[in-house]
């Protein structure tokens, strides 16, 4: 194994920052909400 091979065999970059979750959560939120105003016109509980 190369000091090259070896140096990008990690799974994730080691910056230290955070993943974005709560920015995916509000958006996977915000989708999901719409999905269920769509399916409430559909299903004649809204018009």
């Amino acid at each position: 194994m190369t000091a090259q091979t070896k140096k990008y065999n990690a799974p994730v970059a080691k910056t230290g920052a955070k993943p974005p979750y709560p920015f995916r959560l509000f958006w996977a939120l915000v989708l999901l909400l719409g999905n269920f105003v769509v399916a409430a016109f559909y299903f004649h509980i809204i018009e």
